[in-house]
């Protein structure tokens, strides 16, 4: 057995201090909290907190994650050090002084963390271990793998919860409609980021599970869809919003079923790109309260109208153009896989594979849009003076940190560990054995009659 020193000692330590910080801190906070002591400055500690816990939950986890699955000799160092850091981030957010707050989901999800990180620790502990190799171990792999995938959810949640508890939202009547824009807010965000990884990496698992990316998604709206039917309205008369929210769970869930079914045989289809069209189009003439709440409306649903139209020409047109212009590789080229970077192939990728950040992105800026969306936080913003073009630009600026993010976490899931011997690669397309970037090939459509050169057709797939 090894000694605890390095990074097990490290992280026997951070166990410890997590497992222990609950009855070191008893910090106290109280259902009522007077009119003056909400009203107080936010103090330094409480900033080095905010600062600290969203950096560590927002970045180095994630990167962490990465740098776990590539099997990074970086991965545990940096996770002790986000454990570490943690912990003092903790002790900071029970240690500040000025405003005070009431209770809230934010410090009782704060609790609840400590679960999912003790066992994280835990089982990083038994792995660096190398015991019971051929019956214990391999669950402990997958379990541990599992709660560090989840750890940038669970972040994202907390810094959420801590935005609400800060700017004093989401209390009394104005919780529905909280819950309402932070949820579908972040599954946009979410939306944004999974396209991204799909885009630029994720080919290879598609190509595993023989779907196209629409089928994935049309079984995500259908089943959104049918939650949001039957929980916009709760009871009583139906208002214009009641039934606007309502009818977009029916187009969700009728346009989601028509995406399954034109997904059958890897096909690829313009249907979820329709639904968010749709989705903007309406969100855009939602009649409100205050100017600057319609105009954010209306930037959200051209942000969500955009992504639509760019997912179309993706689709439809940018695949097509890209294969008919892509040149083949010369005979002599044994080499099955080419990148962006590779400047020895006679196929250059064309430029116009920078198109496929659009849709991702315009995604992620309507997911912060539509959060920043709030009755009570236009009303503030409108209080306080700022216009719609100012708060809209508050909102994209936050989108281009969040997309540059995930970028980077892509490009370290390249160019790291397992990866690292193929250099870093910007995250670029695959090229086919024909010279023409692989996710713009045509998904097989079971036609075995379309030929080339007296040879079948390359498709998706065909030279792993």
């Amino acid at each position: 057995m090894p000694r605890l020193g390095g990074p097990i000692g490290t992280l026997t330590g951070a166990l410890l201090l997590l497992l222990l910080s609950p009855s070191i801190l008893a910090h106290e906070h109280h259902e009522q909290v007077s009119h003056e002591d909400a009203a107080k400055p936010i103090d330094t500690i409480l900033l080095l907190h905010i600062f600290l816990q969203a950096g560590v939950w927002l970045f180095l986890f994630p990167v962490g994650m990465v740098l776990g699955i590539t099997r990074s000799r970086w991965h545990v160092p940096l996770q002790s050090l986000g454990f570490a850091l943690t912990v003092v981030g903790y002790f900071l957010g029970h240690g500040h002084g000025g405003r005070a707050f009431p209770n809230s989901v934010h410090g009782t999800f704060a609790n609840l963390l400590l679960i999912p990180g003790g066992a994280q620790l835990a089982l990083g502990i038994y792995l660096k271990l190398h015991i019971h190799e051929q019956s214990v171990r391999p669950y402990a792999v997958i379990l541990h793998g599992v709660i560090g995938k989840l750890f940038p959810v669970l972040g994202w949640l907390q810094v959420v919860f801590g935005y609400s508890t800060l700017g004093g939202y989401c209390r009394g009547g104005h919780l529905g409609q909280c819950l309402a824009h932070y949820i579908m807010g972040s599954a946009f965000v979410g939306y944004g980021c999974v396209l991204a990884i799909l885009l630029l990496v994720g080919e290879p698992w598609l190509r595993r599970k023989g779907r196209s990316p629409e089928w994935w998604d049309s079984w995500v709206i259908t089943l959104w869809g049918i939650v949001n039917t039957f929980t916009e309205h709760h009871g009583g008369g139906w208002s214009m919003k009641d039934m606007q929210h309502t009818m977009l769970g029916v187009i969700w869930w009728a346009g989601g079923m028509l995406g399954i079914w034109l997904s059958r045989n890897n096909q690829r289809n313009v249907v979820p790109a329709l639904i968010i069209i749709l989705t903007g189009w309406s969100m855009s003439n939602h009649a409100q309260a205050l100017m600057i709440s319609t105009m954010v409306h209306s930037v959200f649903g051209y942000a969500l109208m955009t992504a639509g139209i760019t997912r179309i020409i993706e689709v439809c047109f940018l695949a097509n153009t890209i294969t008919h212009n892509a040149e083949p590789i010369s005979e002599g080229d044994s080499s099955s896989e080419h990148t962006l970077a590779d400047s020895s192939t006679s196929s250059p990728v064309p430029r116009w594979l920078a198109f496929r950040h659009l849709p991702p992105f315009l995604l992620v800026t309507a997911g912060f849009l539509f959060m920043s969306a709030t009755d009570e936080e236009l009303h503030l913003a409108h209080d306080n003076g700022l216009d719609h073009v100012t708060y809209v630009l508050m909102c994209i600026s936050c989108a281009f940190i969040v997309y540059l993010s995930v970028l980077v976490l892509i490009h370290l899931y390249t160019a790291t560990g397992r990866h690292s011997t193929k250099g870093a690669q910007d995250a670029d397309i695959e090229m086919s054995s024909t010279g023409r970037p692989r996710w713009y090939n045509r998904l097989p459509n079971n036609d075995s009659s379309t030929t080339r050169n007296g040879q079948p057709a390359h498709v998706i797939g065909d030279d792993d």
